[in-house]
């Protein structure tokens, strides 16, 4: 047999069968130091491309994970759909780089298509651009470069050319409980932590939009004003329609982190918490989230796309269309795996009604999950929003956390939020049903009460 398809068939035969027993393996396994089985002298001679798919199954399948099934519950981790994991198959063998429609043209065209369906879905101007990032982290540090951009620029700064060195001093003003990538990329912008002017939050962990105005109003200099649809522990959604509009009156730049929170737009039942979306400039957004696409894929929208690409931009004489913006110049990266094709097959698959109805589920469930172990006993500090829970066991909550991933039965986080520890529970996956929620939450309080 052709070496290629030897290989292809063993790869092939081993993801079916992982994914075909995923959701009764043990969805955690304990994290050991020295990893699974990699370890080794470098071969001094090669091995047939069959014999290294076995020899790396074989040295993976301890250290495996089962995120990819119903019963994990961390990190706001979704599943992978079946086309979109077939997609994903076919762009590693196609191996296509998808800077320029020159260097794929059906790599281009599955983006845009797929772009435009994105905004389309989460109810944003149909003229936004759309960059393919990794995540969440490199879609806030997109949309902030945007927004350093255009307000420097209001203020006759080009930062492109000239650096932050003498610019006027820049503030990204967001929520004291903002996610950690926002700081990230202020460093990784040049902006520093520093540059982050905090504001506060309600009960439920939204943004007070009083104290937004204060911050702005107490505060001098180019501002980007960083909004959250979902917070990371409560799935509180900021007041988008308010806040912005107070942003405006400052002549602020508004970038609305909504790694999963977002997703809402495309649910009826759950879009009016992401009401007045629309109106900011920017957006960050996970597809390997509520969209169930494999890892890695996110989106940098922009409701400006010459600001987006000037922001990422660039030209070299060996490019071809020079001069030109390419769906290179939206993302941080030249050399890009090609994430159009797995986004445009799992909204294929999925349609509009489909997403909805992944994103309702998630949130009924979510809200089950809450109940099952709230009558078990259990802290539930803040009421569900989307597919959050955090779920408390006093001084315990961390042993109970460390039992409960040990016993494999589903899998689960821990946080700090005011203070205190909690468990915290997200349900993204796209195959978890009731049964899967009955059947962890059981486990929690048969753990919890030992």
């Amino acid at each position: 047999m052709d070496p290629f398809a030897d290989a292809l068939h063993r790869a092939t035969a081993a993801a079916l069968a992982f994914r075909a027993g995923v959701a009764e393996r043990p969805v955690g396994r304990p994290v050991d130091p020295a990893g699974p089985g990699f370890d080794g002298p470098l071969p001094r001679t090669g091995t047939p491309p069959g014999e290294v798919v076995d020899a790396l199954v074989a040295a993976a399948e301890p250290g495996l994970v089962a995120s990819v099934g119903p019963r994990y519950f961390g990190f706001v981790v979704g599943g992978a759909l079946s086309s979109a994991t077939a997609a994903d198959v076919l762009a590693a063998a196609w191996d296509q780089n998808a800077f320029t429609a020159v260097m794929s043209p059906a790599a281009a065209a599955a983006e845009r298509t797929a772009g435009r369906w994105l905004v389309e879905l989460l109810g944003l101007p149909s003229t936004a651009s759309v960059g393919f990032v990794t995540g969440g982290q490199a879609a806030n540090t997109v949309g902030l470069a945007a927004g350093r951009h255009h307000v420097l620029a209001a203020a006759g700064w080009d930062v492109e050319a000239d650096g932050l060195g003498g610019a006027p001093p820049l503030r990204i003003v967001a929520s004291e409980e903002r996610h950690a990538t926002v700081d990230r990329a202020a460093r990784l912008l040049g902006l520093g932590r520093n540059a982050v002017d905090p504001v506060s939050t309600r009960p439920d962990g939204a943004i007070d939009v009083a104290d937004l105005a204060r911050v702005l109003r107490t505060g001098s200099g180019p501002a980007v004003v960083c909004l959250q649809s979902g917070n990371v522990n409560t799935g509180a959604c900021d007041d988008l329609r308010a806040a912005v509009a107070v942003a405006r009156e400052h002549g602020a730049w508004v970038h609305v982190d909504g790694a999963f929170g977002l997703w809402a737009a495309a649910a009826p039942t759950l879009e009016h918490l992401v009401d007045g979306r629309e109106l900011a400039d920017s957006w960050a957004c996970d597809g390997h989230k509520w969209l169930n696409v494999p890892y890695d894929c996110g989106f940098a929208i922009c409701a400006h796309p010459a600001t987006h690409a000037a922001a990422l931009g660039y030209t070299a004489a060996y490019l071809p269309g020079a001069g030109d913006a390419q769906l290179g110049d939206l993302v941080p990266e030249s050399s890009r795996r090609a994430r159009g094709f797995a986004v445009w097959a799992a909204l294929r698959e999925l349609g509009a009604d489909g997403v909805a109805e992944v994103v309702e589920r998630g949130h009924r469930l979510a809200r089950r999950f809450a109940d099952r172990l709230a009558a078990g006993g259990v802290e539930i500090p803040a009421p569900v929003v989307l597919n959050q829970v955090l779920a408390g066991f006093g001084d315990r909550t961390d042993e109970v956390i460390a039992a409960v991933q040990a016993d494999g039965t589903c899998w689960a986080g821990g946080t700090t939020w005011r203070g205190r520890r909690w468990m915290r529970l997200s349900v993204s996956n796209a195959t978890t049903a009731e049964e899967d929620v009955d059947r962890s939450a059981a486990a929690v309080l048969r753990i919890a009460a030992r």
